[in-house]
């Protein structure tokens, strides 16, 4: 879980780092979650992976804040995604629960009672990319439907 959430992301930012300070403007932008600004029961390693991915986003966005480099993190609540069946089908799996009932009980961490789309996240991916972004470092953009407000 740390190898893939955690020092991935490491990785890849070390060696896209030198390119991204030698450009004109660069963009790191990190995947993280909701998991990562609250924790989440029966998933504690991924939280724990996550609050890193947070914690390497703010304290990089500082050390780079007076380059061209921006440096944010998107964390999106549960998304329409392979991940979500799979917590899914663990509910089911322990509860005995349907999976309309597992669905509709993960559905209810979400204010706006709905799953995040890979849309929606790509799509806060690519403004954090754009222009009208590079005033926006150290941030964590949630695609929560207000969960974590």
């Amino acid at each position: 879980m740390l190898d893939v959430n955690l020092l991935g992301t490491v990785r890849v930012t070390q060696r896209a780092l030198d390119d991204l300070l030698a450009a004109p403007a660069g963009r790191v932008v990190n995947v993280a979650s909701t998991a990562g600004l609250r924790g989440h029961a029966y998933v504690t390693a991924y939280a724990a992976a996550k609050h890193a991915v947070v914690g390497l986003t703010r304290a990089l966005a500082k050390e780079l804040a007076r380059s061209a480099v921006t440096v944010n993190a998107v964390c999106p609540g549960f998304t329409e995604t392979p991940m979500l069946e799979a917590s899914v089908a663990r509910i089911v799996r322990v509860t005995g629960r349907s999976d309309d009932d597992a669905r509709a009980a993960l559905a209810t961490t979400n204010p706006q009672g709905r799953f995040a789309t890979p849309d929606e996240v790509a799509a806060a991916v690519r403004w954090l990319c754009t222009d009208a972004a590079r005033g926006v470092t150290g941030s964590c953009v949630t695609l929560d439907g207000g969960e974590t407000a």
